[in-house]
């Protein structure tokens, strides 16, 4: 049973800027490059309403007709500056944005792959893509145009409030007024919205993982029938998901509603009280059209804070579930900080080991044993009994709750995982191929091997009696978790791959069980070349394949029971005597010398 994930605090708000900051930081290079640009963009924007009081009041009002083709070709140049710069920054920003989400996800998988397993095994999987691809994908909008439209937004509004206020400081004030209730409003709906986000993440990635898991067990969904059960477990979480999304938007409609409402205000007060000032002379009709046209400037980038707030908002939610994956320590962590390992010679043992999936419900507990290097021992006992976890301590995948595990006279625990783990070979039970070639898939076990040692150890595992009869050949693509190969040849790949790891530590977990007698046979020879001079451990249900190990443990409640060599334990007539008989249909009585039965059965094999 995996252990319980506790719940996660909040991160904080600082914590978020903060890693916000560093993302930015990193893009500096374009953002210096940026921020020019958009400078020189908003003060085109900006010289753009400014010709229209000149049009007005001199060239239309006053008759001075010698400025019109000067202040036309004014505006002319300025367009063109603002489309230019425009096209400029979209593709710097947008080329700054895509790097810094490439750079993301790069650090978030490789964050990821070195947690320990039991993260994985409290943490779907599709939740973690989500975290990769999805949450990352939000930073756009602070490296990219977002970030930049903002502060541009926030540049031209203060210009366009300080030309304003030399307009008609009256109304400019009045404006002003509105402006800053309106920010406050603003940061309690970012604010407030920001969780909502995080949460509506949170069950978008639960969704996809389960969407992931009905699709990678198709069979078992149409084998029992069960395209209804997983439409409804789908459709809650859908349904669930879009209560989420309609409370976000509520909020952030309302912002938007809110928004247009001021600007409508706004727009009745600059009607009233500039219609008075012109009748009053106050104003000319050129500088109150001018005015209006700069409040557009203001008004323009509330408008937009509005919408570009809610993408910062996803943003920091985004922002907030990735600190939590990289906020997990990862497994190899203390690896700087050890000493390297040259040589490992495969000198295993296990002293009063115990382990605890959950508190207080022992696995194991006082493991003792030990395996000389190049020698085999093989675990025996019923499902449940601890043969795997075991196996998982040796691998380090797990640490012991109690005791320590030895090699070659060092604790595990003090050696690195890398270098250790490049020292370990394993065939597990569920033979793991990726979507590749069969020859990539074996590669796997060792990337830098040439392809002679691919090809003989495809020879060895007898992989070439099937992957030289496709069209392909080794560059078949095997499918998703090898699902054109039969469970027998995934089996042989994964052992090829083993063969090319060249371990000193081999992990053998039912490594056979997918073979039928003929298959299992074939390649036994190859498993047997594979295990000489190699520490090995075996799991194995069929007990003929453990015959030859140098010590066998049967393993019952967590507890070593009987250990000794086949001929020991058969002699012994304890449980391992039973288990053998069970299996291969013998009466204890039917011979007289306890150990006939097995040479009856070593000559049938």
């Amino acid at each position: 049973m995996p252990p319980v994930t506790p719940k996660k605090t909040p991160v904080k708000l600082s914590v978020l800027i903060r890693d916000a900051r560093e993302i930015v930081w990193g893009a500096r290079r374009r953002l210096v490059l940026g921020f020019p640009l958009m400078a020189i963009n908003r003060l085109a924007g900006i010289i753009l309403p400014g010709t229209t009081k000149y049009l007005i009041d001199e060239v239309i009002t006053r008759g001075r007709h010698d400025l019109l083709w000067t202040i036309a070709l004014i505006a002319g140049i300025a367009s063109l500056v603002a489309g230019i710069t425009d096209y400029a920054l979209a593709q710097l920003l947008g080329l700054a944005a895509q790097r810094s989400i490439t750079d993301l996800r790069k650090r978030l998988q490789q964050h990821i792959q070195r947690l320990p397993v039991s993260y994985f095994d409290s943490t779907k999987s599709g939740i973690l893509v989500s975290r990769v691809m999805n949450d990352a994908e939000g930073i756009r909008n602070l490296v990219g145009t977002g970030l930049v439209q903002l502060v541009g937004g926030l540049i031209t509004a203060v210009i366009a409030v300080g030309i304003l206020f030399y307009l008609s400081a009256k109304l400019a004030g009045i404006i002003f007024g509105a402006l800053l209730a309106f920010a406050v409003i603003l940061w309690w709906a970012f604010k407030t919205v920001r969780p909502m986000f995080k949460e509506r993440s949170e069950l978008s990635a639960q969704l996809s993982g389960r969407l992931s898991e009905g699709f990678s067990g198709v069979r078992i969904v149409k084998a029992y029938g069960a395209e209804r059960h997983e439409a409804r477990v789908f459709a809650k979480g859908a349904h669930k998901l879009l209560r989420s999304v309609l409370s976000t938007m509520r909020v952030v409609s309302g912002v938007g509603a809110l928004s247009t409402l001021l600007i409508g205000v706004v727009g009745m007060v600059v009607m009233i009280i500039g219609g008075r000032e012109v009748i009053a002379g106050r104003m000319t009709i050129g500088e109150l059209i001018t005015f209006t046209l700069y409040l557009g400037l203001v008004v323009g980038p509330v408008a937009q804070i509005v919408a570009i707030g809610t993408q910062l908002s996803e943003a920091f939610a985004g922002l907030e579930r990735m600190r939590e994956v990289l906020g997990e320590e990862r497994e190899d962590a203390a690896d700087p900080s050890k000493t390297p390992i040259d040589v490992i010679y495969g000198n295993i043992e296990l002293e009063n080991v115990s382990f605890e999936y959950s508190p207080g419900v022992p696995v194991l507990h006082d493991i003792s044993f030990s395996v000389a290097p190049g020698t085999s021992v093989a675990l025996v006992g019923p499902s449940g009994s601890g043969k795997s976890t075991m196996i998982s301590l040796v691998a380090a995948f797990h640490r012991p709750t109690g005791g320590r595990i030895l090699v070659d006279g060092r604790d595990l625990a003090t050696l690195r995982l890398n270098d250790y783990r490049g020292n370990i070979g394993i065939v597990p039970q569920d033979s793991f191929l990726f979507a590749d070639t069969i020859e990539e898939n074996i590669r796997l076990g060792n990337p830098r091997a040439p392809r002679e040692e691919i090809l003989r150890a495809a020879r060895i595992a007898h992989v070439d009696e099937f992957a030289e009869s496709f069209a392909d050949g080794y560059a078949t693509i095997v499918g998703e978790r090898g699902v054109k190969l039969s469970g027998g040849q995934k089996q042989r790949v994964a052992i090829a791959r083993a063969i090319v790891a060249d371990p000193r530590i081999l992990i053998l977990d039912e490594a056979t069980s997918s073979l039928d007698s003929e298959s299992e046979a074939l390649i036994q020879d190859g498993l047997n070349a594979l295990m000489k001079g190699r520490t090995t451990f075996v799991i194995a249900h069929r007990l003929s394949t453990i015959r030859r190990a140098d010590q066998i443990l049967v393993l019952e409640a967590g507890g070593i029971t009987e250990r000794g060599t086949h001929e020991q334990l058969m002699k012994l007539g304890g449980r391992y005597r039973a288990l053998y008989e069970k299996q291969y249909g013998i009466v204890s009585n039917r011979f007289v010398n306890p150990g006939e039965e097995l040479v009856a059965l070593d000559s049938q094999s």
